[in-house]
């Protein structure tokens, strides 16, 4: 059994029905690297200078081979694909798209162009509840502890679940 890959996918340009659109489109691309499960759908607080919210989900990937080059060459080629520009972004500002590697498993990778786990996601309220959808409260996401516990240190962030499927 591969070890759980986690990528979380977020945006704030479009409405609601836009973002979602953005998202099955990158489920399904994502999906020919291995099976893939979904989170619950999301709607939480910004993070950063006043935008709108944001919708944030993840999907979970069986995925038994691959590199971590590899592996973050697919994820940005799915956001340019699907309209991110990163080059005209501000730091934690609005964006079409944005899909992060949360965690690999008991995985620890460090590259210039990719970390696992997610630096910043014991931190954030709008990744954790997704990932805890997709590998439970127990999991231990690693150098950081169970992602329940993790939850419960950031449980003031707003973030609202809108829906069980999209």
């Amino acid at each position: 059994m591969s070890e759980p890959l986690v990528i979380g996918l977020g945006g704030n340009v479009g409405d609601e029905a836009e973002l979602a659109a953005r998202f099955r489109a990158a489920r399904e691309a994502l999906a020919m690297l291995g099976g893939v499960r979904s989170a619950r759908l999301y709607r939480t607080a910004p993070i950063g200078p006043a935008q709108p919210a944001f919708l944030n989900t993840a999907v979970r990937i069986a995925l038994d081979h691959a590199q971590p080059d590899e592996l973050i060459a697919t994820v940005l080629e799915i956001e340019r694909l699907l309209g991110r520009d990163r080059a005209r972004e501000a730091r934690w500002g609005p964006r079409r798209i944005d899909l992060d590697v949360l965690v690999w498993g008991a995985r620890r990778v460090r590259t210039p162009e990719l970390e696992v786990p997610h630096p910043r996601l014991a931190e954030r309220r709008f990744a954790l509840a997704p990932l805890a959808d997709l590998v439970g409260a127990d999991f231990v996401i690693p150098g950081v502890g169970p992602v329940g516990a993790s939850l419960a240190q950031v449980g003031a962030q707003g973030c609202e679940e809108l829906a069980e499927t999209w």
